[in-house]
């Protein structure tokens, strides 16, 4: 007589752990499991029955770092489960597709009309990453870029490292110092690391951002190309040198991260095996763990999810990134400086920017 197959756990493929996930759940099992079930936490978000020895399922996890379990059941009733965690969920309606970039006028004239209530130069750049539909004013015009390109160096150190970074090591805690804390040392040793500022400089250009620089490191303590979303300068920050972008350029950039996430997009096309799915999906994660409220988040929903990293001056101060909502999801710019001193205002002018679209693209 042969005795029977002993089940074996599930074998989990995505998601993975300490990366962002859009809810898919796949892998594969060994002979006599006749259903899947996916847990986050206590909470059961899937149960269906299995045919053949792969699994492939779309859930919802909850905008956060959660544990997920994978179990299967035999045809006796037995039972194995395998885990995977942290894995931070991001609605499955924002699961990065490419769509192509379109005005929409009514949003353009919100846009405008916010910017021209800020007291003080403004740059904005507004996206649906569902349709592609956008608004813009003065988004092509170069403002001091502070920590906002700390997401550029973020994205040169992930191209460079072999595989995501350990969780723990050198590399993982240099990343998070930059962007959950805006470490200023830390974004200058990782430059250090990377062989100087002219990498993430190279990288930049390698990516078609023409009006973006990088200019050293951080103290401690051309025209670019253009989308179907009218993109101009209206007003000229007069700043002098340094570091230096566009509301264009950084909303480009975060496109570009949240498109590689699905192995898309021109940075997938530019280092398809240095700058994995999987780098962008860890670096979502981090992105989606800082904690700097008041700005893009100012007027949002408690179910909303910013993914953002901000940069202030003594004149500037800005924020870039998504918004995620369960519907959907877009990406905001919006730069400001004042001469005599940037302040609350212009964080509340983010909040209404990031509120206005969020509004327009979930209906």
């Amino acid at each position: 007589m042969i005795a029977p197959v002993a089940l074996q756990p599930p074998a989990i493929v995505q998601p993975a752990p300490y990366q962002a996930s859009f809810g898919l759940v796949a892998g594969t099992v060994g002979r006599g499991a006749v259903r899947v079930r996916v847990h986050a936490g206590r909470r059961l978000l899937a149960d269906r029955p299995l045919r053949g020895r792969r699994f492939s399922l779309r859930v919802e996890f909850p905008a956060r770092d959660v544990t997920v379990r994978v179990t299967v059941v035999g045809m006796r009733g037995a039972r194995r489960t395998s885990t995977v965690g942290p894995v931070f969920g991001l609605p499955s309606a924002a699961e990065p597709h490419v769509s192509t970039p379109h005005a929409d006028p009514p949003l353009a004239r919100t846009v405008r009309g916010l910017a021209h209530r800020f007291h003080g130069t403004s740059g904005v750049y507004v996206q649906s990453l569902g349709s592609g539909a956008g608004a813009a004013w003065n988004a092509e015009a170069r403002f001091p870029a502070a920590s906002t390109l700390k997401l550029a160096i973020a994205v040169a150190v992930l191209r460079a490292h072999a595989g995501r970074p350990p969780p723990g090591s050198w590399v993982d805690g240099r990343l998070r110092a930059m962007l959950q804390r805006s470490d200023n040392r830390a974004a200058n040793e990782l430059e250090a690391w990377l062989g100087g500022s002219h990498q993430v400089d190279a990288l930049l250009q390698t990516l078609g951002l023409r009006d973006t620089i990088m200019y050293g490191g951080y103290e401690i303590e051309n025209r670019s190309l253009q989308s179907e979303i009218p993109i101009r300068v209206e007003s000229q920050p007069g700043f002098g040198f340094g570091k230096y972008t566009t509301a264009f350029d950084l909303a480009r950039l975060w496109r570009s991260v949240w498109l590689a996430a699905a192995g898309l997009g021109p940075l997938a096309r530019s280092f398809p095996s240095a700058f994995t799915s999987a780098d962008a999906r860890y670096l979502l994660r981090l992105l989606a763990l800082v904690h700097d409220p008041g700005k893009l988040d100012r007027f949002l929903a408690p179910a909303d999810v910013v993914l953002h990293k901000a940069g202030w001056l003594s004149t500037g101060r800005h924020d870039a990134g998504l918004v995620l909502w369960p519907g959907g999801a877009a990406l905001a710019a919006v730069l400001t400086w004042t001469p005599w001193g940037a302040g609350r205002a212009a964080d509340v002018l983010a909040g209404q920017v990031a509120r206005a679209a969020r509004d327009r693209f979930a209906g």
